[in-house]
């Protein structure tokens, strides 16, 4: 049988780079989607942050109802 190939310190780093990779994503399209309906830099900066919010409840929430495991 062949054990994990990621030690346990490995496989937290990885999560975490997954999870603030997705907070990114969700906050910047949140912001470059409030410039493309020609909205001014403030609101962008406001979307964004908003967005970024908005990632990170749903990067908890996901990680509540999904065990550690992934199983």
């Amino acid at each position: 049988m062949v054990g994990p190939s990621y030690t346990d310190d490995e496989r937290r780093t990885a999560s975490l780079r997954l999870k603030v990779g997705f907070v990114l994503v969700v906050g910047v399209s949140a912001g470059i989607t409030a410039l493309q309906v020609q909205g001014s830099l403030l609101q962008a900066g406001v979307f964004t942050v908003v967005g970024l919010l908005l990632g990170w409840i749903l990067v908890v929430y996901l990680s509540h109802i999904v065990p550690s495991t992934g199983r």
